[in-house]
């Protein structure tokens, strides 16, 4: 649970759907900061093994995001969700939309901010999620708790 005199996660609830609009707050920046570091981390490690090119990123242009299934929005704890400013897309999963906030179009950063987001997710107990991302075809990487 959110720990409100430091602002910081303390322990997480054992049971997910005592979680307020404030605990998933706390956990989707905890989440967003990790998945910018890790995005950070990878585009450093890149350019330093390839030496980069004049976009500073690789060429593979797509989309990622994190989706959290298996929360029904009319549930207090879907209502929590929804007052955090998370929404359901049009699969009914909770998503995240480029948690990493990469403002290029490497689908190779953006996949390893959304992978950031889910580890986090997964740790803080936000049920089953998914990575997933979108060139011309849909590509699947699953975490699940």
């Amino acid at each position: 649970m959110l720990n409100s005199a430091t602002g910081t996660m303390a322990t997480v609830a054992q049971d997910i759907k005592q979680y307020t609009a404030d605990d998933i707050r706390a956990i989707k920046a905890e989440a967003v900061s990790e998945a910018k570091k890790a995005v950070a981390k990878f585009l450093a490690e890149w350019t330093e093994s390839t030496g980069g090119n004049e976009y500073g990123e690789p060429m593979y242009c797509g989309f990622a995001w994190t989706n959290i299934y298996n929360i029904k929005g009319n549930t207090k704890l879907g209502k929590a969700f929804k007052a955090a400013g998370i929404e359901k897309d049009y699969s009914g999963a909770y998503s995240i939309w480029d948690p990493a906030e990469h403002r290029g179009q490497s689908m190779d950063a953006k996949e390893v901010g959304a992978q950031a987001c889910a580890d986090v997710s997964v740790s803080m107990a936000l049920l089953r999620i998914w990575v997933a991302e979108q060139t011309n075809r849909k590509r699947f990487a699953n975490v699940w708790k």
